[in-house]
C-alpha cells in the first residue's frame, strides 16, 4: 500500500495575509492564525490556530518546479507500467486550472497536462528497442451528468453515444467516452487546446469546450469537473520479448468549491455551483470514509464524480493531490476547509500493482519459431558429421520398424538396436512397455 501525497499550491497576491498564514521552515507545513473577536466577549473558546502538516508546500513556485514536484515522478512510474492519478482541488479562482492546464499564451506557463504530454513523447523517443503507443481522452462531469470533450458531435443537450460509469475486474471506466490515438506531442496537444466548431457555435472540441461562467470570486469559473486521461501501452520491439505494459495517468482539474454568499450566483449558475458542491461533499465523504479503517463499505456510487474515481482513492493507483489555495484573509476559511481536506487525503492509502500482459498468439508463434531455428540448426549439425537425420514426427513404417528390431533385440536376434534421434528413443520405450504390460 502507498498514501496519497498531498501538495499544497499558495497562489500569488499583493494581499497575501502574512499575519495569518505561515510556512514552516522545511516547506511541509503550514499555520493558520486567527485573531478573536473581540464582539464575542470575554469567554470565548473558539480556535484561533490551526497547524497542517503536508509532503509540500508551493509557494511563489513556478510551473516548471511544480511539474519537478508533483508530476516528473509519477509519470515516469506510469511509463514502467503503473497507473497515475494527479487531482487539483480547491476553492474557485485558486489556480486549479491554471496548474493542470497553464496557460496558452506563454511556453513557460504550460500546466501538468501539456507537460506530462512532452515528458511521455520524450520518453519514447529516447527509448528505440521500445514502441510506445500513447491515447487520450477527455471527460466532463457537468450538472452530474458525463460529456465526452472529444467527441465533434457531443453537446450540452445529449451526445449520440450515452455514457456511463462502468465497474469491472480491471477496475473502472467509461463506457461510450471516445479514446483518440496519437503520435506526437503536437497532436496531443492539439486535441487539448484546439477550438473545432461544430454544429452549436458555443460547443467547440477539447479545452475550449468546457463550461465556464463569471461571478463575483472568478471571471472564468469552471463550472465542471474536467478529466484528461493518457493511455500508455509499450511492448518491446524484440520479437521474442513477449511483455506488454499498460498504464493509464488521469489529470483532474475539478471545478471550485464556491460558498454561495460570496459568489452572488443566481440562476444557471447557482444551479451549476449547487451540483458542484454537493459532488465535492460527497467526495469528502469518501474521502473520510477511506481514512477509517472500520469501513467496510465505501460509497463510491453516490456521485458521478466519486465512481470515476474510485480506482484513484483506494484502487490500483499512484495518486497526488494538489491543493490550491487562496493566501488573501478573506479567504481563510475556504483555505481552512482545503487544507483539512489535503490531511484528511494524506490518510487515504492506495494499491498500485505493475500492469504487465504477456501476448499468448505471439508467445505461440516465438515458440514455434524457435522449434524451427532449432531444427535447422540441428540439420546443420548433421550434415557436418554426415548424418542422415530426420525430426519430424515417425512414420507407421518407421514405428512398425522400431517394433520389429524391439522384438528381435528381446529374442537375441540382434545386439543393438538402430536409434539416431529422440524420436526413435521414445518409441523404444514406448514398445517396451507394451511388451512389459
Amino acid at each position: 500500500k502507498k498514501r496519497i501525497q498531498a501538495f499544497v499550491r499558495v497562489k500569488p497576491t499583493a494581499d497575501f495575509a502574512q499575519d495569518m498564514i505561515k510556512f514552516g521552515p522545511d516547506n511541509k507545513s503550514m499555520g493558520i492564525y486567527i485573531k478573536k473577536d473581540a464582539k464575542k466577549g470575554i469567554v470565548n473558546n473558539t480556535q484561533t490556530d490551526w497547524s497542517f502538516r503536508l509532503d509540500k508546500v508551493l509557494h511563489n513556485t513556478s510551473q516548471e518546479l511544480v511539474y519537478e514536484a508533483v508530476a516528473k515522478t509519477l509519470v515516469s512510474e506510469a511509463l514502467i507500467g503503473y497507473n497515475g492519478t494527479i487531482m487539483c482541488y480547491g476553492q474557485t479562482g485558486a489556480g486549479k486550472t491554471y496548474t493542470m492546464t497553464g496557460a496558452t499564451s506563454e511556453y513557460r506557463q504550460r500546466g501538468i497536462i501539456p507537460r506530462a504530454i512532452q515528458q511521455i513523447f520524450k520518453a519514447a523517443a529516447d527509448s528505440p528497442d521500445l514502441f510506445i503507443s500513447v491515447r487520450i481522452s477527455y471527460l466532463e462531469i457537468y450538472n452530474e451528468a458525463l460529456f465526452d470533450l472529444l467527441s465533434p458531435v457531443a453537446t450540452r443537450g445529449g451526445s449520440d453515444t450515452q455514457l456511463a460509469v462502468v465497474d469491472c475486474p480491471q477496475g473502472v471506466y467509461v463506457k461510450g467516452l471516445s479514446i483518440h490515438s496519437v503520435s506526437y506531442e503536437e497532436e496531443a496537444l492539439n486535441l487539448l487546446f484546439e477550438a473545432r466548431e461544430n454544429k452549436f457555435a458555443f460547443n467547440l472540441i477539447g479545452e475550449t469546450n468546457r463550461v465556464i461562467a463569471e461571478h463575483t470570486l472568478n471571471k472564468n469559473s469552471s463550472r465542471s469537473h474536467c478529466i484528461f486521461t493518457i493511455y500508455i501501452e509499450s511492448c518491446s520491439r524484440v520479437y521474442s520479448d513477449l511483455r506488454r505494459i499498460k498504464s493509464k495517468i488521469n489529470l483532474i482539474d475539478l471545478a471550485g468549491s464556491e460558498r454561495l454568499s460570496k459568489t452572488g450566483s443566481e440562476g444557471q449558475v447557482l444551479k451549476e455551483a449547487s451540483y458542484i458542491n454537493k459532488s465535492l461533499s460527497f467526495l469528502e465523504q469518501i474521502v473520510i470514509a477511506l481514512a477509517d479503517p472500520k469501513r467496510d463499505h465505501i460509497p463510491f456510487r453516490q456521485s458521478k464524480l466519486t465512481h470515476v474515481l474510485k480506482d484513484s482513492l483506494g484502487g490500483n493507483c499512484n495518486t497526488v493531490l494538489v491543493t490550491n489555495i487562496c493566501g488573501e484573509a478573506v479567504h481563510v476559511e475556504e483555505t481552512l476547509s482545503s487544507l483539512r481536506f489535503a490531511t484528511r487525503m494524506k490518510w487515504v492509502t492506495t494499491e498500485p500493482i505493475l500492469n504487465e500482459t504477456y501476448d499468448q498468439q505471439v508467445s505461440v508463434k516465438a515458440l514455434e519459431e524457435e522449434i524451427s531455428l532449432l531444427r535447422k540448426e540441428l540439420t546443420m549439425q548433421d550434415s557436418f558429421l554426415n548424418r542422415c537425420v530426420t525430426y519430424e514426427p515417425l512414420t507407421g513404417a518407421q514405428k512398425a520398424e522400431i517394433k520389429s528390431q524391439v522384438q528381435k533385440y528381446l529374442k537375441g536376434a540382434i545386439q543393438e538396436i538402430d536409434i539416431v534421434n529422440v524420436r526413435q528413443v521414445q518409441e523404444v520405450f514406448q514398445q517396451f512397455k507394451l511388451v512389459v504390460r
